[in-house]
């Protein structure tokens, strides 16, 4: 049965992992050394939240009429349903009214994101999603504008928010890079021209997200340690002659050619973070506490690397609550609360806190009526968040949803909110932030020139 690249380059990170060496993809080809390269640093940070997490029980309505309705709908957990009690909730007010009110409430379980949003260094991005236009509830029921394939699919709602593709199969078939690695593409040239190491990092994983035209991300595990743990220089010798055989078959030439990169990525990383000492800010021992450490340590390392921009890429999984939905998030927001708030302190212990934007993404929400058995089902538009000192915090941008089953933002009677922002939108404005150029966002975001708004304002 033949494979497609996808398949392949996942196999290929697996393989390059289980050998204890740091994933890695081919690197980035020559560059004008000429061009030049601004002195100013920038990172962005993904949160990718596997699974579809319920931002209806992250970002609460907290004013008595929205609290009534959402409690009326979500049902309150005596009766089997899902709402939080209204004593839990960690209060917040916006900045700038949403629907009529600008009184929420956060989740019990992130006191820290509630203390960074009060500071004014986290904010919420409201019903965001994937969209080829936009949507109104009439035009979807009436199947009159196009609408993203195989809505509420997790494989596929997760691939159009890494690709920014959402209608990938009108355009040719599957989609072959993420948004970030086009963005990496544009900015290399201007940015990165001196490094030879690439932009972007996954520390959790294969992730189409990182991948572009040329650019090829590094992966590693976080804490692991980089390139051959045989050090046997007769064995190295060996592994480097075979990776220098020419077999004729282009799929194991450039299995070799990954490989060799990945022996050379990891030895240039690994002898940078042995002269980049230790992050002092204390991160929470847990995957995602983990991940970002390591992001942490590559940061401080920023200037050995030789890059001017990075992109990174982490992940937290688990959300996909279609059963004991209360339990699992609160597992999962006390994992990802403390988390950001250590990776948020260690960039201000760097000096880069105005330089380092971090964002969350993930599949969808869920239904905000409940399903059986105390879960909720896939669903459309999500809150995000963004995080940083270039954020324009302590705000909800966009626009909320209506809370009423069958109402002008459902798409059907559950709940499944029509999203009113784009993924396209979303990732313009970091994009832009970041160092792309006007001109070039159309062919990073194939469907941004269909929105009116296309820079949304969260990042100073």
């Amino acid at each position: 049965m033949g494979h497609t690249r996808r398949e392949f380059v996942r196999r290929t990170c697996c393989t390059a992992a289980a050998l204890g060496v740091a994933s890695s993809f081919s690197r980035f080809g020559l560059v004008n050394a000429l061009a030049q390269s601004p002195t100013d640093y920038r990172a962005l940070v993904c949160i990718f939240l596997f699974g579809g997490n319920d931002a209806n029980n992250l970002l609460v309505p907290n004013d008595s009429a929205g609290y009534a309705n959402y409690l009326n709908i979500r049902k309150p957990l005596s009766g089997g349903g899902i709402a939080l009690d209204q004593s839990s909730l960690l209060p917040i007010i916006s900045k700038t009214q949403q629907v009529g009110t600008n009184l929420f409430g956060l989740h019990q379980n992130v006191p820290e994101l509630q203390t960074l949003f009060g500071k004014g260094e986290l904010a919420f991005l409201a019903n965001v999603g994937s969209l080829v236009a936009p949507t109104t509830r009439a035009q979807y029921l009436a199947k009159s504008q196009t609408v993203p394939n195989n809505l509420f699919s997790h494989a596929d709602q997760q691939t159009q928010w890494q690709t920014s593709e959402p209608n990938e199969f009108a355009t040719g078939g599957l989609a072959t890079t993420g948004w970030a690695g086009r963005v990496a593409d544009k900015v290399q040239r201007a940015f990165n021209a001196s490094s030879m190491f690439p932009p972007i990092t996954s520390v959790a994983g294969s992730a189409i997200f990182c991948t572009g035209q040329q650019t090829q991300p590094y992966a590693l595990i976080p804490g692991s340690t980089l390139g051959l743990t045989d050090t046997s220089t007769s064995r190295v010798q060996a592994l480097q002659q075979l990776l220098t055989f020419d077999t004729g078959i282009s799929m194991i030439q450039s299995a070799s050619s990954i490989t060799t990169n990945a022996l050379s990525d990891s030895k240039t990383l690994s002898a940078a973070l042995a002269s980049g000492g230790t992050i002092a800010t204390a991160f929470p021992t847990t995957g995602l506490g983990s991940q970002l450490l390591q992001v942490a340590k590559i940061l401080k390392v920023r200037s050995a690397l030789g890059l001017n921009r990075q992109i990174f890429f982490c992940s937290l999984g688990g959300f996909d609550t279609h059963t004991n939905q209360i339990a699992t998030q609160q597992s999962l927001y006390s994992q990802l609360s403390p988390a950001m708030n250590a990776f948020y302190n260690a960039t201000v212990e760097l000096g880069l806190a105005q330089q380092v934007t971090t964002f969350t993404m993930s599949d969808f929400s869920r239904t905000f009526q409940p399903a059986s058995g105390g879960g909720t089902d896939h669903a459309w538009g999500s809150v995000q968040m963004m995080m940083g000192g270039a954020v324009l915090g302590g705000d909800i941008y966009g626009t909320l949803p209506t809370f009423t089953l069958g109402g002008p933002d459902d798409s059907g009677s559950n709940g499944r909110w029509i999203p009113t922002t784009a993924i396209d939108q979303y990732g313009a404005t970091l994009a832009t932030w970041f160092g792309v150029q006007a001109t070039d966002l159309p062919s990073i975001f194939p469907n941004l020139a269909n929105f009116t708004t296309q820079k949304l304002g969260f990042l100073g």
